[in-house]
């Protein structure tokens, strides 16, 4: 892991590594995850490129959740995404 890496860790509340992960069950347990949360907590999560990260975080907005960062780190995607405050 890069210090780039490290540091964006630091300013979450966790992180959820979805490489891997087909759409739309990345949203999902997105979602599940995030709903699972602290109200205001911050989520990071690692999208791969192409679909998963073009559906994500819009699908993610539409529910209601702010999007905080999107980052390429050329072979996947950090985003970092708020809990809903309820």
């Amino acid at each position: 892991m890069t210090d780039s890496q490290e540091a964006l860790l630091s300013t979450s509340d966790t992180h959820l590594d979805l490489r891997g992960t087909p759409c739309p069950l990345n949203f999902v347990k997105t979602k599940l995850y995030l709903q699972k949360m602290s109200p205001g907590s911050m989520l990071e999560v690692w999208l791969d490129p192409g679909e998963p990260i073009e559906q994500v975080p819009d699908s993610l907005k539409m529910a209601g959740y702010e999007i905080e960062t999107l980052q390429d780190y050329s072979d996947f995607y950090v985003l970092q995404v708020r809990s809903l405050d309820i």
